[in-house]
């Protein structure tokens, strides 16, 4: 009996074992002098669960992390954080036809292409980066992104975007992205692609005389890339800046209260070469001010928003229903 007993009570614990939920943590931290969980970002972006429904967050100790990091389709609600955004850096050298040391047969390419410039990108959905400096330090060669986003519904808060061409990639139609309290700089086109945007009481500084956005927002969309209470300011070197021109034909850029520089030129917008593209894009601004928001020099095909029109420039009609956490 008593023998008996004891069998039955191996296999009951045994079971309540196997039945007992498996946990995921919710936290890593990396340092890279190896005291922390990881000593790579990469490291611990892989060590989160696979389609996480729960919010990870990554702690990233100060330092300069020198990797090409991607959060894959898979990982999701991962939130990299640093200490500050000064000390916490990630950098990468990137740049559009650098060579390739082995041919990637998926790509069918023997160098680096724009899309794969990247120094951080993000397809994960619901994923953020806090309180971080994302560089690409590849300098004046050509298109070199820093920061390449797809998933859906991704925020950068208190964020340094540094580069030159092509800093930040917002990429594919669907996926909605929401920057507060950030710093971005680059030269051409460097805030471009197809998602919808919004900036808020973001600070933009162009290094040199060329082009802020290159929208390729999808024909059908109400929103492409929205500045909210922004600051456009520049370098020296920058005295003759242009608002955007249309990388596709149906872009659209709205700049709301945004204080302008007086490298902003007065007609504000450009057609990319193509008049064809002045009569689909949607460029306009409401209350600009600043010594380069001279209203009355823009192109004939640009707006000045009305008041019942800026009504419709709200967090949830932006987003369509997402309210950025």
């Amino acid at each position: 009996m008593k023998y008996g007993f004891f069998i039955s009570f191996f296999i009951f614990s045994m079971l309540a074992a196997n039945g007992q939920p498996t946990t995921y943590s919710s936290s890593f931290t990396v340092d890279q002098n190896g005291t922390a969980d990881f000593k790579t970002i990469q490291a611990a972006i892989y060590a989160v669960r696979d389609l996480s429904q729960q919010k990870v967050t990554i702690h990233l100790k100060k330092g300069l992390y020198r990797e090409k990091i991607v959060i894959p389709s898979w990982k999701t609600n991962i939130v990299l954080e640093g200490e500050d955004a000064a000390n916490t850096l990630i950098t990468w050298d990137d740049y559009a036809g650098k060579k390739l040391p082995v041919r990637d047969e998926f790509l069918k390419a023997d160098s680096i292409r724009t899309y794969t410039s990247y120094t951080l990108l993000i397809e994960g959905n619901d994923c953020s980066i806090k309180n971080l400096t994302i560089r690409n330090t590849a300098g004046r060669v050509g298109q070199a992104v820093a920061l390449h986003v797809e998933g859906d519904r991704f925020t950068a808060i208190n964020c340094r975007l540094l580069g030159n061409q092509d800093t930040l990639y917002a990429a594919t139609e669907n996926s909605r992205q929401y920057y507060k309290d950030c710093y971005l700089e680059g030269t051409t086109d460097f805030i471009f692609g197809e998602a919808i945007v919004l900036f808020s009481n973001c600070s933009i500084k162009s290094l040199g005389n060329s082009y802020i956005t290159a929208a390729a927002t999808r024909p059908g969309h109400l929103f492409g890339f929205v500045f909210m209470d922004c600051k456009l300011i520049a370098d020296s070197a920058a005295t003759k800046v242009y608002l955007g021109r249309p990388w596709r034909p149906y872009a659209k850029t709205v700049f709301i209260r945004t204080e302008m520089g007086g490298h902003i030129v007065k007609q504000g917008w450009d057609n990319w070469r193509n008049p064809a593209n002045e009569s689909t894009v949607l460029y306009a601004e409401y209350k600009s001010y600043g010594a380069g928001a001279e209203g009355s020099g823009r192109v004939k095909w640009s707006r000045q928003l009305s008041k019942k029109e800026f009504k419709k420039y709200t967090v949830k009609n932006i987003f369509n229903g997402w309210q950025p956490g």
